[in-house]
């Protein structure tokens, strides 16, 4: 399909159910070759006003800042100011130096999501909930955590906090506030007038939309992301035409950043078993169905983002939303289809797991004789879900004999489950095997749960956690079992269901549900000594027992 031969009206189309009067939107555009195809607004900028989005109106774009923030480091690495592969600790001192053998991550690594280390966001979450956390408290969280998800390189797992530290390093290395870097040595020298980098969403700038988050009633929440101090880990706020420029410098650089440091921005990371993953530096690096594709996606309280090109066909798309209910990355994914036209790709979609085809894994729980990995299966709208720590299901795809989650869909792993579809009679394996980011796991499914009460009872009692900064108690509550946590900013509730009497799944109970985890209890002789909290980003979080 040639540019003459694309009729805008199919993505009039796909973008159609957006365009209301009464609730928030979007914005789309869409460029072929640098020649704009597509470039309008859908949905109200402002419920609250009534006001309409336009292709001016300005929005975060959330974790697609992550990619502007990596080449800004490199920028500094072509002056010889910066070394991306010396630890962390070489720019940041007053981190503790957690290992006893002296390995520590480097900057790259945390710009690829393999350091290692917890993320304060996903912290901050487990101690306050949704409390907004003042300006300092993301690098407080860090410096006090005396524990590391897994050894640098080991896996991948997205880390909003590695980002925070690595703008710290930028603006300490580059003399300057982090937003003022970005602006002067990315934004300007591109025309990229419209976009800046902003810590709080309590700033008030021009033309920028109200952040929406959907209400059980129907109604509307106003979005607030957590913290004052949002850097490189998704501060950016932008424009369709902002962001269709920088695409178009993305496919073919020649302003911002010399060609050594913009095949680094392209070249994804290979783990310590040999796995070359898909993500680089703030950029996926992948296929969508045989055709090459460097994207990006960015959630933020209230929105979403989506900015994907398509090298080979000269095809940019960028969508930011400010709380349209839609997936943004399927949709950028069916805006390739609709422009480049069936006949250019190689393969298929990918075939989702339909829950019947596998229906003895739904509602099965498995875990590792250690108790430090348990993933679990659930129906979604027909489709197999992995939850891996209780997570909300994570639609699984069909490989060849296997079950298939990748990296764009989970932010960890990729995950991969050797099984064939079930046949009538079967039951649910007894074991699995499980990959983790190439790394095999042979899991153990576990039996059906015991009462909640009796697997409860040796839990209740206090419980101490510095690495959150928080005391909670464990406590029984009517038919229910609660972990409360008070932090310094805010509390928590965690609501338990017994899996074993040594594990445990939770929920979050408020405005973080569905979200969740495992709960891993840690004994000496019969005495319960403490408990380990896993969630999808935080690993064998200590809560330690200090009383009943």
């Amino acid at each position: 399909m040639t540019d003459q031969d694309f009729d805008s009206a199919s993505l009039a189309a796909l973008f159609a159910p957006f365009n209301r009067g009464d609730a928030p939107g979007m914005v789309v555009g869409v460029a072929r070759h640098g020649a704009t195809l597509f470039r309008r607004a859908f949905g109200l900028a402002s419920v609250e006003h009534g006001v309409a989005n336009s292709v001016r109106t300005r929005m975060r774009i959330g974790s697609t800042s992550k990619h502007f923030a990596c080449l800004a480091a490199l920028l500094l690495a072509e002056e010889g100011r910066l070394d991306l592969d010396v630890g962390v600790r070489r720019y940041l001192p007053e981190l503790p130096q957690r290992r006893d053998d002296g390995q520590e991550p480097t900057l790259r690594q945390l710009m690829t999501h393999t350091g290692g280390m917890r993320d304060s966001l996903d912290v901050g979450f487990l101690a306050s909930g949704m409390t907004i956390k003042p300006k300092g408290e993301s690098m407080a969280v860090q410096l006090r955590q005396q524990d590391i998800n897994f050894a640098p390189g080991d896996k991948t797992v997205y880390n909003n906090g590695g980002y925070h530290m690595l703008s710290h390093v930028i603006a300490r290395v580059a003399g300057m506030p982090f937003e003022r870097f970005l602006a002067e040595r990315i934004f300007t020298p591109l025309g990229m007038v419209d976009s800046a980098s902003v810590p709080s969403d309590f700033m008030i700038l021009p033309g920028v939309a109200t952040l929406h988050v959907p209400q059980p009633d129907g109604g509307w929440r106003r979005g607030m992301f957590p913290s004052e101090e949002v850097l490189g880990e998704g501060g950016i706020v932008s424009t369709v035409d902002d962001m269709l420029r920088w695409l178009a410098h993305l496919r073919a650089p020649g302003i911002v950043g010399g060609a050594h440091s913009w095949e680094q921005m392209l070249a994804p990371a290979r783990l310590n078993n040999g796995l070359l993953t898909t993500y680089a530096l703030g950029l996926m690096v992948e296929q969508y169905r045989g055709v090459d594709v460097i994207h990006h996606g960015g959630t933020v309280i209230g929105g979403h983002c989506q900015m994907l090109t398509v090298p080979g066909h000269g095809l940019d798309v960028i969508i930011i939303s400010n709380g349209a209910q839609v997936s943004l990355f399927d949709l950028a994914n069916q805006v390739i289809e609709a422009v480049l036209g069936e006949e250019t790709f190689a393969t298929a979609p990918h075939t989702p797991a339909a829950t019947a085809d596998f229906a003895p894994l739904a509602g099965a729980v498995y875990a590792s004789p250690s108790g430090d990995l348990v993933v679990g299966f659930a129906d979604a709208d027909g489709k197999l879900g992995l939850l891996v720590h209780n997570s909300p299901p994570l639609a699984l795809r069909v490989e060849p004999g296997a079950l298939q989650l990748d990296f764009n869909r989970s932010a960890t792993g990729p995950y991969r489950i050797a099984i064939e579809p079930s046949r009538q009679g079967d039951a649910a394996p007894a074991t699995l095997m499980f990959e983790d980011a190439g790394t095999p796991h042979q899991l153990e499914r576990l039996p059906p749960p015991p009462a909640l009460a009796q697997a409860g009872e040796a839990l209740l009692g206090r419980y101490l956690s510095p690495d959150l900064n928080a005391t909670a108690a464990i406590v029984a509550d009517g038919e229910r079992l609660l972990l409360r946590i008070a932090g310094e900013f805010g509390s928590n509730v965690l609501d338990l269901t017994p899996y074993s009497a040594e594990l445990f799944g939770w929920k979050f109970v408020g405005d973080l549900a569905p979200l969740g985890g495992t709960l891993r209890v840690e004994r000496d002789g019969g005495t319960v000594t403490g408990v380990r909290l896993n969630t999808l980003r935080t690993r064998h979080m200590y809560l330690q027992r200090i009383g009943s």
